[in-house]
C-alpha cells in the first residue's frame, strides 16, 4: 500500500482509471459521476487510505463564490458576447467571474504550468481555448468542476456546450451551391504559431465535404490570420490570381468583412461579380448586408454558466456530463446571389 502521507488525488485517479476532476467530484459527492464510477473511486480511495484535507474540501466546496473563465482573448465580439452571457447568469446568484485571457502560446504555457486559479475559484469555464494533452491534464489537476464551450469535445468527463462548426460550414457552402455557384473559394483562418484550433479545422472539413459531395475538387483556398485585416489580405490574394471565383466562403464574419472591404476598394461588385458568405452573425454582418450562418453565442455562455452553477449546487440532482449542441441557421442577406 502507498504510505498514507504520500497519497494524493492523482494516485486515486490512476487507480480508478478516471480523471482527477471525476475523483474530486466523487469524493465531494458532487454530480457528474455515474454511480458505478463513484463506487470505483471510493473503493480506490479506501484502498489507498486517501483522506481529503479539510482545507482542500472547504475550498473546493464553493467557499470562494468565484468561477474562473478562461478565454483566448477578450478583444473580439465572439468572446465578449460569450462573457456577457456567462456574467448575466452569475449576476443573478451573486457569483463573481474571474477572467483569464490566454492570447498566445506563451500565455497558455505560463497559465497551465502555474495554474493561478488554484484555491481562488470554485469552478472553471474554458471557452474555445486550444488545449494540448498536458494542458488538459493540468486543468484536471485543479480538481474543480469544469465546463467547456466550443472547440474540442472533452473526453466525456466534463460538460460541453457549442455548435457544430462543420455543419455550419456545410450550410454556408450548401447555400452557394444551391444558387448555382461551382467555383467557390475559401479564405480560412490560420495561426502564426501553428496552434491547432478545432473550430477552424471543423469549418475546413465542412467546406471540403460539401464541395466533394457536389463533385467539386481542388478548390481555391487562401490561409490568413483571423480578423478583418486577414480577410482583406485573403481577398487581395484571390484577386491577384488568374481566375476569379464566383463565390467565397470565409471562416468568420470578421474575415468576410475584410474581404468585402477589399472588393469595395477594388471596384468588384458584390454579389454581381463575387458572392461572399461568412459564419457567426457578427453585429456588423447585418449592417454590411453579409450573408452568414448564425450561431447563438450569448446562449452558449448562458448555458455553460447554468451548468457550472448546477455542479456547485449541493442540492441539485446528480446528472451525467452532457454535450449540448445548439443549432446554427443560415441568414441570407445581400452579399450572395446566383452567378452571372
Amino acid at each position: 500500500m502507498i504510505p498514507k502521507q504520500t497519497v494524493n488525488m492523482t494516485d486515486v485517479a490512476q487507480r480508478s482509471g478516471v480523471s482527477i476532476a471525476s475523483v474530486s467530484r466523487a469524493l465531494r459527492g458532487r454530480p457528474g459521476v455515474s454511480p458505478a464510477t463513484r463506487a470505483r473511486i471510493l473503493s480506490a480511495a479506501r484502498d489507498l487510505s486517501y483522506v481529503v484535507s479539510p482545507e482542500a474540501s472547504h475550498l473546493a466546496g464553493g467557499a470562494t463564490g468565484r468561477v474562473g473563465v478562461v478565454v483566448p482573448r477578450v478583444d473580439a465580439w465572439f468572446y465578449s458576447t460569450m462573457l456577457a452571457g456567462i456574467a448575466g447568469e452569475f449576476d443573478t446568484v451573486g457569483v463573481d467571474l474571474v477572467l483569464c485571457a490566454l492570447p498566445d502560446a506563451t500565455a497558455r504555457h505560463r497559465f497551465f504550468e502555474s495554474l493561478p486559479l488554484r484555491r481562488k475559484v470554485d469552478a472553471v469555464i474554458v471557452v474555445s481555448v486550444p488545449l494540448t494533452a498536458r494542458e488538459h491534464t493540468r486543468l484536471d489537476q485543479l480538481g474543480l468542476p469544469t465546463v467547456f464551450v466550443g472547440g474540442d469535445h472533452p473526453d466525456g468527463n466534463q460538460p460541453w456546450v457549442g455548435v457544430d462548426d462543420e455543419l455550419a460550414a456545410q450550410q454556408a457552402v450548401g447555400h452557394l451551391l444551391r444558387i448555382g455557384h461551382r467555383d467557390i473559394a475559401m479564405i480560412q483562418a490560420g495561426d502564426r504559431e501553428g496552434t491547432r484550433w478545432a473550430t477552424d479545422e471543423a469549418r475546413i472539413r465542412g467546406f471540403h465535404r460539401q464541395l466533394g459531395d457536389a463533385g467539386l475538387t481542388d478548390p481555391n483556398v487562401v490561409t490568413v490570420e483571423w480578423g478583418i485585416d486577414g480577410g482583406a489580405r485573403g481577398m487581395e490574394i484571390l484577386l491577384s490570381r488568374p481566375l476569379l471565383p464566383t463565390a467565397v466562403f470565409c471562416h468568420s464574419d470578421e474575415i468576410a468583412l475584410g474581404a468585402l472591404r477589399t472588393l469595395r476598394k477594388s471596384g468588384v461588385s458584390v454579389p454581381q461579380q463575387i458572392s461572399v458568405i461568412g459564419v457567426d452573425d457578427h453585429p456588423a454582418a447585418d449592417l454590411s448586408e453579409l450573408t452568414t450562418v448564425a450561431q447563438p453565442v450569448r446562449e452558449q455562455g448562458r448555458i455553460a454558466a447554468q451548468q457550472v452553477l448546477a455542479q456547485l449546487d449541493p442540492e441539485a440532482p446528480e446528472t451525467a456530463p452532457t454535450v449540448t449542441t445548439l443549432p446554427t441557421r443560415l441568414v441570407i442577406r445581400g452579399s450572395t446571389a446566383p452567378p452571372r
